[in-house]
């Protein structure tokens, strides 16, 4: 097996070469004078790990360019992180299906496909081929004891992040619970847990994704007032869109987590790990 990446995921990709004793291919990336892209891979091999997070949409044409330069290997696609997943429906006329747009593009020419934490596994039916999404969870539940987390209080910023958040509260048998809106006035809404008390805890809100941190930040400064003792923030994909890793921590969030699913200096734990043992169990 040989591990290629995009200029997106070298990281991860070199991460999870060296966890398994497979090769990693070198890729050079450039542009023509117009601004197209361009890239040249090395030999690849019959098999052939294809490693790009979806950030934009050079990172999706550098994808796309790059299965195409592995062709006629046995291509098995990750996904670290899969952008345009959010658009899964139509809400008006003339809008497009992006999700499955860019799921049906990316699956010519691979076997299949794994995605980390896919906002929707519902997204995973756009694929052409065998799609599998896997959890960083675990992940982040290990790394959060290994921080000195003291019996934490592990908190989704809504009811759709619940699920997510009792499986990283699980590993460690940690208190879990999802933050509510409560409209008091046609100005002011007040949120906190749902059941339990913030009072003297260490928080953390734990999510999938963090794009503009304007909820996680409203929280913060609110259940700083209902007597919590920290608030930190934890996710799979540091999207981070519009300043908001700043933002966060103006807004009183101590740390602020996330993977290598989007290559950033807040990454500290990696998905290698997840899906090394994705592809030798699927």
């Amino acid at each position: 097996m040989k591990v290629i990446s995009t200029e997106y995921s070298q990281i991860l990709a070199s991460r999870l070469a060296g966890a398994n004793g497979w090769d990693l291919a070198d890729v050079r990336f450039s542009r023509f004078p117009d601004g197209e892209l361009y890239l040249k891979a090395g030999e690849v091999g019959k098999e052939v790990l294809v490693v790009g997070s979806v950030t934009d949409s050079d990172a999706l044409v550098q994808l796309i360019l790059l299965i195409d330069a592995c062709q006629g290997a046995d291509i098995t696609l990750v996904l670290p992180y899969l952008g345009y997943a959010r658009q899964d429906k139509q809400f008006s006329a003339g809008e497009p299906l992006s999700a499955r747009a860019v799921a049906g593009v990316l699956s010519r020419g691979v076997s299949r496909a794994f995605v980390v934490n896919v906002h929707d596994p519902a997204v995973l039916r756009f694929f052409d081929v065998p799609a599998y999404t896997l959890s960083l969870a675990p992940e982040i539940g290990a790394f959060l004891k290994g921080t000195g987390c003291d019996d934490p209080l592990i908190l989704a910023p809504d009811d759709g992040a619940a699920r997510f958040a009792s499986a990283v509260a699980g590993v460690n048998g940690w208190d879990v619970d999802h933050l509510e809106k409560t409209r008091l006035s046609s100005e002011e809404v007040s949120i906190s847990p749902k059941n339990l008390c913030a009072e003297d805890r260490d928080v953390v809100i734990v999510d999938d994704i963090i794009s503009t941190g304007g909820t996680l930040a409203t929280a913060a400064r609110l259940l700083y007032g209902q007597g919590a003792r920290s608030v930190s923030a934890a996710c799979v994909h540091g999207v981070f869109a519009g300043g908001a890793y700043a933002h966060l921590i103006s807004s009183g969030v101590r740390q602020v987590y996330c993977s290598d699913t989007i290559e950033r200096g807040c990454s500290v734990y990696s998905a290698a790990g997840i899906i090394s043992d994705g592809i030798t169990q699927c």
